[in-house]
């Protein structure tokens, strides 16, 4: 393996687990709404990659991007809804998170990349492969034995799954830089979260106000949790095969669900074992059929 390919595999390892183990840092804000800490992370993103923006001396090439953006109204608007689609993804995420229910959201990540396969069948007119449908057909499966031992469908993971995976598939049509791109994102949605943040502090109800200095730098750091994982990602992603960043990104998953179960005590039955059994097993057999696959094309 080259230099390179090394780096980039270290980078995208460390962007996965930041990603894995981002439930303790929500734990440490329970004190907090789930809406307080949104705003925060879409205020405080919003301010961190603008600085790095500032601070890279990119910020006419921020404008250009804007530019090109709006005079591509089917990208400007793409990229809109995409802002909102990840947003939506964040807060069912923290209130997940601090509801209790990590093992969900761990579910919802492993089920991302087979939703994300099918998008690509309906919108892009992919074709899969035998062991890759067998593959989608076994996680399925893992999932109608874990909806029906719940008694209702485990809406947290498929609406972590859903609005994640439509979010990528819009990302995948749009060209542009992962720093500048989530400023944009985020501007997006500043406006919305400034306002908000406004109400919740003449209500007296922002507990950025009200709590102590850690919970105040918490609230603020949120920028750097979201953004420095994404663009560790993207960076990391340049400098290996694509494949191989796909058989990475379990990692994230499986680090939530050891904590969700080991360090919160939450619920795994011999039912949950054996549907995320299957779905592991699908996860599996997709990733090895398409390294084949890649191999073999080369």
């Amino acid at each position: 393996m080259q230099t390179e390919e090394k780096n980039g595999v270290i980078i995208v390892v460390v962007a996965y687990v930041l990603w894995g183990f981002m439930p303790i840092y929500w734990k440490l804000l329970a004190d907090v709404s789930s809406d307080e800490i949104l705003i925060s992370r879409v205020i405080w993103s919003f301010v961190f990659t603008l600085f790095v923006v500032l601070v890279g001396r990119n910020f006419k090439v921020l404008i250009s991007d804007l530019k090109d953006l709006w005079n591509n109204q089917k990208a400007f608007w793409s990229l809109f809804l995409a802002a909102y689609l990840v947003t939506g993804n964040w807060f069912t995420y923290i209130y997940a998170v601090n509801s209790g229910y990590i093992v969900q959201t761990s579910l919802g990540y492993y089920i991302n990349p087979l939703i994300s396969v099918l998008l690509g069948i309906i919108f892009l007119k992919e074709r899969l492969s035998k062991a890759q449908k067998l593959a989608v057909l076994i996680a399925a499966i893992g999932v109608i034995i874990l909806t029906i031992s719940y008694g209702e469908i485990p809406w947290i993971s498929l609406i972590l799954a859903l609005t994640f995976a439509f979010y990528g598939l819009i990302k995948k049509s749009l060209t542009i830089d992962a720093l500048r791109g989530l400023t944009i994102e985020t501007l997006f949605v500043f406006p919305v979260a400034l306002i908000y943040f406004g109400y919740l502090a003449w209500a007296d109800k922002a507990a950025f106000f009200h709590s102590d200095t850690v919970i105040v730098l918490l609230l603020i750091f949120t920028g750097v949790a979201t953004a420095v994982p994404l663009v560790l990602f993207a960076k990391g992603t340049k400098a290996m095969p694509l494949y191989m960043s796909g058989f990475f990104q379990y990692i994230a998953p499986t680090l939530m669900l050891l904590i969700g179960i080991f360090m919160y005590g939450e619920q795994f039955s011999k039912i949950e074992f054996i549907s995320f059994s299957l779905i592991w097993l699908a996860l599996i057999l997709f990733t090895v059929s398409k390294i084949m696959e890649v191999r073999k094309n080369r």
